[in-house]
């Protein structure tokens, strides 16, 4: 199934006598983010090379908010700087478009460190699906890492 709508409405499931009849939103929310973890040295020296500011960083052994464990190694991450409800495509397509010149330095922290592109899909929509186009697929096969979805349905 293709998503071309961001929303839609459908009838809720009745939640008791003051739930029957309201409709509720549907929505789908997208991310991509290239993430690369191990035992990092430098963190700077990879945005360096990299040319652009992560998103996110950690250390191993940082505390967290809440009852989060502490992580297990040093990350760093880029997300995608596109809106959660642009298709899935567009979050890819935007995070190679971004790396896709760095390529050979990626391919080097492969050496020691892992890299992986991690992709999410979220939605409050238990019957639906995404589409990627062949196209879109190019990061992972010049990245030479698994295409991998994480699906939340809340």
């Amino acid at each position: 199934m293709t998503e071309t709508d961001d929303r839609e409405s459908v009838p809720a499931p009745p939640s008791g006598s003051s739930g029957e009849g309201q409709e509720k939103a549907i929505y789908f929310a997208y991310r991509a983010t290239l993430r690369i973890f191990g035992n990092i040295p430098d963190l700077d020296e990879i945005t360096q090379r990299l040319g652009v500011a992560p998103s996110d960083t950690h250390r191993k052994g940082d505390r967290r908010w809440g009852r989060l464990p502490p992580p297990k190694h040093d990350m760093w991450m880029y997300r995608a700087p596109v809106k959660d409800t642009e298709p899935l495509q567009v979050h890819i397509e935007t995070l190679w478009n971004t790396f896709r010149d760095r390529k050979e330095y990626v391919l080097q922290l492969k050496q020691d460190l892992t890299v992986d592109v991690f992709l999410a899909y979220r939605s409050n929509c238990d019957n639906a699906g995404i589409e990627v186009p062949y196209q879109s697929l190019e990061i992972f096969r010049e990245l030479r890492v698994p295409f991998g979805l994480s699906i939340i349905v809340v």
